[in-house]
């Protein structure tokens, strides 16, 4: 009797634990014995907070702090600014791998508005309605510090947002670096070629 007993306790657990793994879909949560803190109550972008008085759940990094890897001693170098002013030089050397990678940064994001020339005709401009964008060919660019160059790239300006997020330090001033540049072969004369040079040059460009 008892082992008939013990024989159909074991067949009802079997049957109990096939059942459990028939293979059909279940739309109550599965039994998380350990949770481990893995689900946690959490708040949405842009949800209102009950807690904060200002209602925001998402909040601005506490005042003075830095995130890890981007604190630079350097503050001319970090903001293009001495004190209150745009500094009128870059404070790093210009490079010729300088150069192509401020070629290679504007080109992604500057020529959209200012174009490959820097005539602010760029196809944003053209074709996408938006007001011309600064021309930084015209002497008002030419004679801007390179510090406010800087600045336009990090913190905005008028139409034009922050790139600060898509273009790290070093890149800004690779830009400068390319900018000025631009500005030298859409403004150069033959005054400003080597005599040495000037004897392959076209005719109409030697004039």
């Amino acid at each position: 009797m008892r082992l008939l007993s013990s024989s159909l306790w074991a067949a009802l657990s079997l049957t109990a634990l096939l059942a459990g793994c028939r293979g059909q879909e279940s739309d109550q949560p599965p039994v998380h014995l350990n949770p481990n803190m893995d689900s946690q109550p959490r708040y949405d972008s842009q949800a209102e907070s009950k807690f904060f008085e200002d209602r925001r759940t998402m909040r601005f990094p506490v005042e003075g702090t830095v995130a890890k890897g981007n604190f630079l001693e350097n503050d001319v170098y970090a903001t293009g600014k001495d004190g209150d002013q745009y500094v009128a030089k870059m404070p790093v050397p210009i490079t010729e791998s300088m150069l192509k990678r401020g070629q290679q940064q504007y080109n992604i994001y500057c020529t959209p508005c200012h174009d490959a020339t820097g005539s602010g005709m760029g196809l944003v401009v053209t074709r996408g309605g938006y007001p011309q964008a600064t021309n930084l060919n015209e002497a008002y660019s030419r004679t801007m510090p390179d510090g406010q160059i800087y600045g336009a790239i990090a913190y905005g300006i008028r139409n034009m947002p922050s790139y600060a997020a898509q273009i790290p330090v070093e890149d800004r001033w690779a830009v400068v670096a390319y900018v000025r540049a631009l500005q030298f072969s859409q403004n150069a004369s033959i005054q400003d070629v080597p005599a040495d040079k000037r004897g392959g040059m076209p005719v109409e460009a030697a004039k």
